[in-house]
């Protein structure tokens, strides 16, 4: 597994940069079997923040984790020696790219909730607008139950109060936060980009980008994604009045307000100069 940065030119960046999402096809192919066994280890193992949100009663079952790449060593495997942190530093145009968190997303078949529209970024204690989520399937996803994504909504001039997926908004006190709008009541009024997906294919989107996923009504098909999440060269610790996820406790004792990601929590996976 050589690293390359194959299938990401310039119309590519352009179009990443434009519309905050692109499909990248076949992007992590070579790492579906590596990653799909860190999800198990993950699954029977979860951490300390793994939740399941399908409600009780349910035929499905909704499993999310994050944060466990330091005991997972698939995972460490993919943020080390893939190209991921190479290509996400092409697509934000940063000499640098270093990993913020993984997060495991797994509906199994005959699961009912959604995913609620939102974007990532105020749900996060960082800021900056080098940075890029890479959504990879580890099972083939149909266009009907795939991620769905607002084509160029990281350029509203937003940042919409973050949502916990049983629909519950953070805490969030003193801090000016907009309303997510009704999107679904208004489909027609937005662009809204969804793809049919095959393992190891990346849908690259921006941390504003707004975004949401139906259920998985199959009877038989799971839906696994192993998201990745990257930054790169201006990105800078906030501290947020309130609830942020992942919370990284540890991490604001160390860091302060504007300071650097120089910390152990976020490492430095790829730089320019090598």
């Amino acid at each position: 597994m050589e690293p390359t940065v194959a299938g990401i030119d310039d119309a590519t960046v352009e179009r990443f940069r434009r519309d905050g999402v692109v499909h990248l096809e076949g992007a992590f192919a070579d790492w579906v079997d590596t990653l799909r066994a860190g999800v198990e280890r993950n699954m029977q193992s979860p951490g300390p923040y793994t939740k399941e949100y399908e409600p009780e009663g349910s035929r499905g079952y909704f499993f999310g984790d994050y944060c466990n790449w330091a005991r997972i060593p698939e995972y460490r495997d993919f943020m080390f020696r893939s190209h991921a942190a190479e290509l996400a530093a092409r697509l934000i145009g940063s000499r640098t790219a270093r990993f913020f968190h993984e997060h495991v997303l797994v509906k199994e078949p005959r699961t009912e909730s959604r995913t609620p529209w939102h974007h990532d970024l105020p749900y996060y204690c960082i800021d900056g607008t080098q940075c890029v989520s890479l959504w990879t399937p580890l099972d083939p996803v149909p266009r009907a139950v795939s991620l769905e994504l607002v084509v160029g909504s990281h350029r509203w001039g937003k940042s919409f109060m973050p949502r916990k997926f049983i629909g519950v908004d953070y805490r969030r006190d003193g801090e000016a936060l907009d309303a997510m709008p009704d999107i679904d009541g208004h489909r027609d009024d937005y662009e809204i980009a969804s793809f049919d997906m095959a393992p190891g294919d990346a849908i690259a989107f921006h941390f504003l980008t707004v975004h949401g996923a139906p259920g998985n009504a199959s009877p038989s098909a799971r839906r696994r994604a192993f998201v990745h999440r990257w930054v790169g060269d201006d990105a800078r610790f906030k501290v947020r009045p309130g609830e942020v996820s992942p919370p990284f406790p540890e991490v604001h004792e160390r860091l302060g307000d504007g300071d650097p990601l120089d910390d152990p929590e976020f490492p430095l996976v790829w730089q320019a100069d090598g």
